[in-house]
Protein backbone atom coordinates (compact mmCIF):
# COMPACT_ATOMS: atom_id res chain seq x y z
CA UNK A 1 0.00 0.00 0.00
CA UNK A 2 1.13 3.63 -1.08
CA UNK A 3 0.27 6.55 0.90
CA UNK A 4 1.03 10.03 -0.08
CA UNK A 5 0.15 13.23 0.92
CA UNK A 6 1.26 17.01 1.89
CA UNK A 7 1.54 16.50 5.32
CA UNK A 8 3.40 14.03 7.40
CA UNK A 9 1.57 14.49 10.14
CA UNK A 10 -1.89 13.44 8.29
CA UNK A 11 0.18 10.41 6.84
CA UNK A 12 1.40 9.38 10.24
CA UNK A 13 -2.46 10.46 11.61
CA UNK A 14 -3.43 7.82 8.69
CA UNK A 15 -1.13 4.96 9.66
CA UNK A 16 -1.73 4.72 13.14
CA UNK A 17 -5.61 4.68 12.80
CA UNK A 18 -5.02 2.02 10.06
CA UNK A 19 -2.30 0.37 12.73
CA UNK A 20 -5.35 -0.03 14.93
CA UNK A 21 -7.45 -1.67 12.39
CA UNK A 22 -5.32 -3.88 10.26
CA UNK A 23 -2.13 -6.02 10.84
CA UNK A 24 0.43 -3.21 9.54
CA UNK A 25 4.69 -2.96 8.93
CA UNK A 26 6.00 0.34 7.92
CA UNK A 27 8.35 -0.75 5.09
CA UNK A 28 9.39 3.17 5.50
CA UNK A 29 9.68 5.59 2.02
CA UNK A 30 8.30 3.74 -1.04
CA UNK A 31 10.80 2.30 -3.43
CA UNK A 32 9.07 0.18 -5.97
CA UNK A 33 5.30 -0.02 -6.66
CA UNK A 34 3.54 -1.80 -9.82
CA UNK A 35 6.31 -2.69 -11.35
CA UNK A 36 7.69 1.13 -10.91
CA UNK A 37 11.08 1.92 -9.46
CA UNK A 38 10.51 4.69 -7.23
CA UNK A 39 13.82 7.27 -6.37
CA UNK A 40 13.96 10.55 -4.71
CA UNK A 41 16.80 13.28 -4.22
CA UNK A 42 15.24 15.38 -1.24
CA UNK A 43 18.08 18.52 -1.75
CA UNK A 44 17.05 18.75 -5.28
CA UNK A 45 13.14 18.30 -5.08
CA UNK A 46 12.60 15.47 -7.25
CA UNK A 47 10.91 12.56 -7.54
CA UNK A 48 12.19 10.26 -10.03
CA UNK A 49 9.76 6.94 -11.25
CA UNK A 50 11.10 4.48 -13.90
CA UNK A 51 10.26 0.83 -14.85
CA UNK A 52 13.98 -0.32 -15.17
CA UNK A 53 13.68 -3.50 -13.43
CA UNK A 54 10.31 -4.43 -14.76
CA UNK A 55 11.34 -4.02 -18.29
CA UNK A 56 14.70 -6.37 -17.49
CA UNK A 57 12.04 -8.90 -16.06
CA UNK A 58 10.27 -8.80 -19.11
CA UNK A 59 13.61 -8.99 -21.73
CA UNK A 60 15.12 -11.86 -19.75
CA UNK A 61 11.73 -13.82 -19.90
CA UNK A 62 11.89 -13.68 -23.84
CA UNK A 63 15.59 -14.37 -23.67
CA UNK A 64 16.28 -10.88 -25.84
CA UNK A 65 17.97 -9.22 -22.69
CA UNK A 66 21.42 -9.23 -25.04
CA UNK A 67 19.55 -7.87 -28.00
CA UNK A 68 21.00 -4.26 -30.04
CA UNK A 69 19.41 -1.57 -28.64
CA UNK A 70 17.53 0.44 -31.07
CA UNK A 71 16.92 4.43 -30.55
CA UNK A 72 13.12 4.58 -31.64
CA UNK A 73 10.50 2.27 -30.80
CA UNK A 74 9.61 1.26 -34.12
CA UNK A 75 10.99 2.16 -37.56
CA UNK A 76 9.62 4.10 -40.23
CA UNK A 77 9.89 0.49 -43.20
CA UNK A 78 7.57 -1.55 -40.92
CA UNK A 79 3.95 -1.30 -43.10
CA UNK A 80 2.32 -3.97 -40.66
CA UNK A 81 -1.52 -5.10 -41.64
CA UNK A 82 -3.79 -8.34 -41.29
CA UNK A 83 -2.66 -9.81 -44.48
CA UNK A 84 0.58 -10.39 -43.15
CA UNK A 85 -0.69 -12.90 -40.36
CA UNK A 86 -0.85 -16.79 -41.07
CA UNK A 87 -4.11 -18.09 -42.44
CA UNK A 88 -4.20 -21.28 -39.98
CA UNK A 89 -3.22 -19.43 -36.23
CA UNK A 90 -1.95 -21.56 -33.32
CA UNK A 91 -4.15 -21.77 -30.42
CA UNK A 92 -1.43 -19.72 -27.77
CA UNK A 93 -1.35 -16.60 -30.70
CA UNK A 94 -4.92 -15.72 -28.98
CA UNK A 95 -4.10 -14.87 -26.06
CA UNK A 96 -5.95 -11.85 -25.83
CA UNK A 97 -5.80 -8.79 -28.14
CA UNK A 98 -3.75 -6.28 -26.58
CA UNK A 99 -2.87 -4.79 -29.91
CA UNK A 100 -3.86 -5.08 -33.55
CA UNK A 101 -2.46 -8.07 -34.37
CA UNK A 102 -1.55 -10.23 -30.99
CA UNK A 103 -4.68 -12.59 -31.69
CA UNK A 104 -2.80 -13.58 -34.99
CA UNK A 105 1.00 -12.74 -35.37
CA UNK A 106 2.62 -13.12 -38.57
CA UNK A 107 6.38 -12.79 -38.95
CA UNK A 108 6.40 -9.23 -39.80
CA UNK A 109 4.62 -8.22 -36.50
CA UNK A 110 6.89 -10.35 -35.03
CA UNK A 111 9.58 -8.49 -36.29
CA UNK A 112 8.25 -5.51 -35.29
CA UNK A 113 7.96 -7.00 -31.27
CA UNK A 114 11.46 -7.55 -31.36
CA UNK A 115 12.36 -3.87 -32.90
CA UNK A 116 10.57 -2.97 -29.85
CA UNK A 117 11.83 -5.30 -27.60
CA UNK A 118 15.44 -3.73 -28.73
CA UNK A 119 14.22 0.04 -28.19
CA UNK A 120 13.48 -0.74 -24.42
CA UNK A 121 17.03 -2.72 -24.02
CA UNK A 122 18.62 0.70 -24.86
CA UNK A 123 16.39 2.96 -22.47
CA UNK A 124 15.45 0.77 -19.50
CA UNK A 125 16.92 3.38 -17.48
CA UNK A 126 15.11 6.19 -18.94
CA UNK A 127 12.67 7.47 -16.17
CA UNK A 128 10.60 10.60 -15.82
CA UNK A 129 11.71 12.89 -13.37
CA UNK A 130 9.36 15.21 -11.29
CA UNK A 131 10.00 18.38 -9.64
CA UNK A 132 8.26 20.91 -7.20
CA UNK A 133 7.24 24.78 -8.39
CA UNK A 134 6.60 24.64 -12.36
CA UNK A 135 2.88 22.89 -12.37
CA UNK A 136 2.06 24.51 -15.59
CA UNK A 137 -0.22 21.80 -18.06
CA UNK A 138 1.29 22.04 -21.97
CA UNK A 139 -0.06 19.34 -24.13
CA UNK A 140 1.49 18.73 -27.93
CA UNK A 141 -1.11 16.45 -30.57
CA UNK A 142 -0.72 15.55 -33.58
CA UNK A 143 -1.97 12.79 -36.01
CA UNK A 144 -1.53 11.02 -39.49
CA UNK A 145 -3.80 10.29 -42.21
CA UNK A 146 -4.93 6.96 -43.30
CA UNK A 147 -1.57 5.46 -41.57
CA UNK A 148 -3.29 2.29 -40.70
CA UNK A 149 -3.33 0.05 -43.84
CA UNK A 150 -5.95 -2.38 -42.97
CA UNK A 151 -8.60 0.49 -42.42
CA UNK A 152 -7.10 3.84 -43.70
CA UNK A 153 -7.87 5.28 -40.50
CA UNK A 154 -5.75 7.96 -39.01
CA UNK A 155 -4.52 8.05 -35.43
CA UNK A 156 -4.61 10.88 -32.84
CA UNK A 157 -2.03 11.26 -30.59
CA UNK A 158 -1.37 13.64 -27.95
CA UNK A 159 1.28 13.98 -25.07
CA UNK A 160 0.84 16.53 -21.88
CA UNK A 161 3.27 17.67 -19.46
CA UNK A 162 3.38 19.17 -16.35
CA UNK A 163 6.67 21.11 -15.16
CA UNK A 164 8.51 19.80 -18.85
CA UNK A 165 7.72 16.11 -17.44
CA UNK A 166 4.64 13.77 -19.16
CA UNK A 167 1.59 12.74 -16.89
CA UNK A 168 -0.85 11.80 -19.49
CA UNK A 169 -0.57 10.57 -22.82
CA UNK A 170 -2.49 8.90 -26.15
CA UNK A 171 -2.00 7.47 -29.32
CA UNK A 172 -5.34 5.40 -31.06
CA UNK A 173 -6.72 4.94 -34.36
CA UNK A 174 -9.51 7.41 -34.81
CA UNK A 175 -13.56 6.18 -34.93
CA UNK A 176 -14.05 7.61 -38.76
CA UNK A 177 -12.13 7.35 -41.69
CA UNK A 178 -11.03 10.93 -42.48
CA UNK A 179 -10.54 12.52 -46.06
CA UNK A 180 -8.24 15.12 -45.33
CA UNK A 181 -5.05 15.65 -42.95
CA UNK A 182 -6.87 18.52 -41.56
CA UNK A 183 -10.14 16.43 -40.42
CA UNK A 184 -7.53 14.42 -38.68
CA UNK A 185 -5.52 16.52 -37.08
CA UNK A 186 -9.07 18.37 -36.06
CA UNK A 187 -10.33 15.17 -34.82
CA UNK A 188 -7.14 14.69 -32.83
CA UNK A 189 -7.24 18.40 -31.43
CA UNK A 190 -10.66 17.48 -30.10
CA UNK A 191 -9.34 14.60 -28.02
CA UNK A 192 -6.90 16.91 -26.65
CA UNK A 193 -9.15 19.26 -25.66
CA UNK A 194 -11.20 17.13 -23.71
CA UNK A 195 -7.96 15.61 -22.03
CA UNK A 196 -7.03 19.68 -21.42
CA UNK A 197 -10.01 19.93 -20.03
CA UNK A 198 -10.59 17.02 -17.41
CA UNK A 199 -6.64 17.81 -16.28
CA UNK A 200 -7.04 21.43 -15.67
CA UNK A 201 -9.87 20.78 -13.42
CA UNK A 202 -8.00 17.85 -11.62
CA UNK A 203 -4.98 20.50 -10.95
CA UNK A 204 -7.61 23.11 -9.92
CA UNK A 205 -9.12 20.67 -6.98
CA UNK A 206 -5.25 19.99 -6.12
CA UNK A 207 -5.09 24.04 -5.48
CA UNK A 208 -3.13 24.56 -9.10
CA UNK A 209 -5.32 26.35 -10.75
CA UNK A 210 -3.70 27.13 -14.54
CA UNK A 211 -4.57 30.09 -16.66
CA UNK A 212 -6.91 31.09 -19.08
CA UNK A 213 -3.98 30.40 -21.26
CA UNK A 214 -3.02 26.65 -21.42
CA UNK A 215 -0.33 25.91 -24.13
CA UNK A 216 -1.22 23.25 -26.73
CA UNK A 217 1.19 22.77 -29.59
CA UNK A 218 0.68 20.91 -32.55
CA UNK A 219 3.91 18.75 -33.69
Amino acid sequence: MLIAGSSMREINNLKTRLSAAFEMKNLGPAKQILGMKISRDRSTGTLNLSQELYIEKVLSRLRVNDAKPRTTPLANHFKLSKEQSPRLPHIAHAVGVVRRYVANPGKEHWEAVKWLLRYLRGTSSTSLCFGKGNVTLQGFVDADLGGDVDSSKSTSRYIYTIGGTAVSSMSRLQKCISLSSTEAEYLAIAEAGKEMIWMADYLEELGKKQSEKIQIARL
